[in-house]
């Protein structure tokens, strides 16, 4: 197997050529069924796209990690794709942390998105520290900083971090802190204003920050599943965008279909107004990010 690059390095190329890293997102099935459709239909339809990398979830307290380490493993093995392993530090001590890290090196992952993580029972929930363990990513990313030879991203939320009460400019400021602990790149949460990914960005760069802030984009495929997703992180449907989606109903098909139209529009302001590229989070579906990136040009 070929050696995989650095994320970071990836983006440095892609920025010199003038062109956006474009990057996709998948979660562990749940089922044998779910993997098998992954990894053989998903992927190797996403992978037509020629994506810079792709990166695997890391489920609800570790619950995946040996799923989510299979998937990144086979991506790079049987595609020689990068891909990134998501990390996180719910209901794990520093030395189990220690033993996936030890397991990525040994795979050749080199590409690690270092995250605090929902706690167990939804990210409303309050995060808990495991004695012995991270209470905040910005640990986990110092411990990744130590240890060496990884790339290291980290997540950013333009309307701050639904857990943070003390407001979004705090929250960026802590993510400020942690680019400087050793991040390389920053995802975003998902939204569907771009205003507030600008707002977030310059904000960032005023504060002194150079490394690239990936827009995370998602399509919306059902208006039910969007509420839902945006209840749990603390993204906002902007009025008229639930207004469009509300006169759909139950149509997914016609749901799916605007909301290709809209991470279209989304996605092409954001490239026009400088974005270093676009992470979608596909769901573990390739029709509505293949039409996406299609309508950009960008495949």
């Amino acid at each position: 197997m070929r050696s995989m690059q650095f994320i970071r390095d990836i983006h440095a190329a892609r920025l010199a050529e003038g062109k956006p890293v474009i990057s996709f997102e998948f979660f562990p099935p749940k089922t044998d069924e779910g993997d098998r459709n992954l990894l053989e239909k998903t992927i190797p339809d996403l992978l037509k796209l020629k994506p810079d990398f792709c990166s695997v979830t890391y489920g609800a307290g570790g619950s995946t990690r040996d799923k989510t380490l299979m998937i990144v493993d086979r991506i790079q093995r049987e595609h020689a794709l990068t891909a990134m392993l998501h990390l996180t530090c719910v209901n794990a001590t520093k030395a189990q942390l220690g033993e996936v890290i030890a397991q990525a090196r040994a795979l050749g992952i080199r590409n690690i998105l270092a995250l605090r993580g929902d706690p167990i029972a939804g990210s409303n929930a309050e995060f808990t520290k495991t004695e012995g363990g991270f209470e905040f990513s910005y640990q986990l990313v110092t411990y990744l900083r130590e240890l060496g030879g990884f790339s290291i991203g980290t997540a950013g939320f333009p309307e701050g971090h639904v857990a943070c009460k003390e407001g979004k400019y705090v929250d960026w400021d802590r993510l400020k802190n942690k680019i400087d602990c050793g991040a390389d790149f920053v995802i975003t949460q998902l939204f569907f204003d771009n205003t507030d990914y600008f707002e977030f960005r310059d904000y960032l760069a005023k504060a002194g920050v150079t490394v690239p802030i990936v827009p995370g984009i998602i399509p919306i495929m059902s208006t039910n599943q969007i509420k839902r997703f945006t209840a749990l992180c603390g993204a906002k449907l902007p009025d008229p965008l639930l207004q469009s989606l509300e006169k759909f109903g139950n149509d997914d098909q016609a749901t799916a279909q605007f909301g290709i139209d809209y991470a279209t529009r989304q996605c092409a302001d954001l490239l026009r107004a400088g974005a270093p590229g676009l992470h979608f989070y596909t769901l573990n579906k390739s029709q509505s990010t293949t039409e996406i990136v299609k309508n950009l040009g960008l495949q």
